[in-house]
């Protein structure tokens, strides 16, 4: 795995995240510049593939039922365009050592109250990882093996399953960090240092010329056909 610090690692993530997510709709080309960007960034975290694969294919079920009502064309843009979101995040959750999602969130400038939603979600994320994992061997011990069996095996009641299993063992985490004294925040400290900030204001910067590129690009081809 790339040597990167948690705060520098997360920053990178939501700059990808966040520059793929206010892409104009059809910007087809600049959409494929943000997915080569988190194809680059998988590879660089090492991420195990086979997880990465089971995971997105869970979550692009979900995806799919709300995408595909809008319209063919609309929804391919938009399950696309999650489809970079979701490796670029899945990226950083599944390379994350154990418990260490909240010492990264300590470092965004963002209120506590969101810091603390997020960190739930991210502690729930963690657990449906591993829910998914037990679903992924259960799959094998029935002789189902590869990336398309186990869309197959993952039907909605299997989904159902997973969420209904994966949030009584979240309900479960955080009765247990109540019960250990926790109010809302970590008691650790994550900061950025002088050049990874530099490194984030350089990434901002290729996002913010990508994303407003194809908001130009899309006016002068309006212009251009009238």
């Amino acid at each position: 795995m790339l040597r990167l610090s948690l705060p520098l690692r997360l920053h990178l993530s939501l700059v990808i995240v966040v520059g793929t997510a206010l892409l104009k709709y059809h910007a087809w080309y600049w959409l494929a510049a943000y997915g080569a960007i988190a194809f680059m960034w998988a590879v660089l975290l090492r991420v195990p593939i086979r997880k990465l694969t089971g995971l997105l294919g869970a979550e692009l079920i979900f995806l799919s039922f709300l995408a595909l009502p809008l319209g063919w064309e609309r929804a391919s843009f938009l399950l696309v365009r999650s489809l970079i979101c979701l490796i670029t995040m899945n990226s950083f959750l599944l390379t994350l050592p154990p418990h260490s999602f909240g010492i990264a969130l300590k470092s965004l400038p963002v209120p506590g109250g969101l810091k603390e939603s997020l960190l739930l979600a991210g502690q729930y994320i963690e657990i449906l990882l591993d829910e998914v994992t037990r679903m992924q061997r259960a799959a094998q011990l029935r002789g189902i093996n590869g990336t398309a069996g186990w869309l197959r095996y993952a039907t909605a009641a299997m989904i159902g399953s997973l969420y209904l299993r994966s949030l009584e063992r979240a309900e479960r985490v955080y009765a247990a960090m109540v019960a250990r004294g926790y109010q809302g925040t970590l008691p650790v400290d994550s900061t950025l240092r002088a050049k990874e900030r530099f490194v984030v204001l350089a990434a901002c910067a290729i996002a913010i010329c990508l994303t407003l590129t194809s908001y130009q690009m899309s006016s002068s081809n309006l212009i251009t056909h009238n």
